[in-house]
């Protein structure tokens, strides 16, 4: 029997000093971190970005097959993808929790050393944050900030007409890292004996559980002068933020199917669940990828990185918003995304 530490044990003080005890500050900007009232931070004259996620126990993650130290990586870096998606760089966090007594100290041990791997790895400080008991659950709220030099940061709304619609990495994966997980979920709560089939689908159940933000893209567009005209990240699906980003520029777009990035594993999911890989790239979501709209003249920049693609253009805002498939079609684009106010 493992050890198990009631929570009350330490009470709220000690538990936060216990849980943040080994952080270290990576960031000059970061002047009073955790363990005073308020942290204090300074950008150097550089602009600030802030963004907030909430995340909800059956709402936003099932701890049937959750890892916490999954969960704690990624409630840091669906932050750190909204920051940049405004082209900014990633430099602090703040962490909230709330949670039953179903969960003991160990159990959030796990779950900030997800958080402190994610704040490692993108060097970035957890500065303070709250903890408090829910009635039933596990609730997380993360705020992230960030820098970028004045007026560098990018908006959703400042696409033009001819503008390249481009998209990192690949999509649709997590998608079916979901669809998966549920059906396992579902074969083991009807019959407990029998053991999850992962076979082959290590790649999309990571997409789902642990995925990264795209540091490496914002790092790409600063080596080579690159700044797009306008972005956000794919947490929603391909068609819902597409169309976000005409609804925004007030334009149109045409999407090309043959375009979109798919990986084989993805592909190979999708057919085994009787499911169309399009569909799901269109309207997964949970990708993390940045999608991002591109001058024409910037197009030779990006073919030096393979990680990017281009998967249509933005149009006049009376030539509506569509894709092309495969075979020459043209249909409407509707955003099927998720929605976590539909159950």
């Amino acid at each position: 029997m493992e050890n198990r530490t009631e929570i009350a044990t330490l009470g709220e003080f000690g538990l936060i000093e216990h849980l943040t005890k080994n952080f270290e500050t990576h960031n000059a900007s970061t002047v009073v971190s955790v363990g005073d009232d308020a942290a204090v931070i300074d950008h150097f004259g550089k602009q600030t970005v802030v963004t907030t996620d909430l995340l909800v126990e059956g709402i936003h993650f099932d701890l049937m097959y959750t890892p916490l130290k999954y969960l704690g990586y990624k409630s840091v870096v669906v932050n750190l993808s909204d920051i940049y998606a405004m082209n900014a760089t990633p430099t602090q966090i703040t962490m909230s929790i709330a949670f039953s007594n179903r969960f003991s100290v160990e159990a959030l041990d796990e779950f900030y050393e997800g958080v402190y791997a994610a704040c490692e790895k993108y060097g970035v400080d957890l500065i303070g944050g709250d903890t408090s008991s829910s009635q039933k659950g596990f609730i997380i709220s993360v705020t992230a900030l960030g820098e970028v030099e004045p007026d560098k940061f990018v908006k959703r709304s400042t696409a033009q007409k001819g503008d390249l619609i481009c998209v990192s990495g690949d999509v649709g994966a997590a998608f079916l890292g979901l669809t998966l997980l549920e059906r396992e979920k579902k074969i083991y709560l009807e019959n407990p004996k029998i053991q999850p089939d992962f076979e082959g689908e290590t790649y999309t159940v990571q997409r789902l559980l642990k995925p990264e933000a795209r540091k490496d893209i914002i790092e790409f567009f600063a080596a080579n002068n690159i700044v797009p005209t306008a972005m956000m990240d794919v947490s929603d699906g391909i068609s819902s933020e597409v169309l976000h980003l005409c609804r925004q520029s007030n334009l149109g777009c045409r999407l090309y199917e043959d375009k979109l990035p798919m990986n084989n594993d993805m592909r190979n999911a999708a057919f085994k669940f009787g499911l169309d890989p399009t569909v799901c790239a269109l309207n997964g979501g949970e990708d993390y990828e940045l999608i991002f709209t591109l001058k024409q003249e910037d197009y030779d920049k990006i073919t030096l990185n393979e990680d990017i693609s281009v998967i249509g253009y933005m149009g006049e805002l009376e030539e509506g918003s569509k894709i092309i498939t495969k075979g020459g079609n043209t249909f409407n684009i509707t955003a099927q995304g998720w929605n976590a106010f539909v159950k």
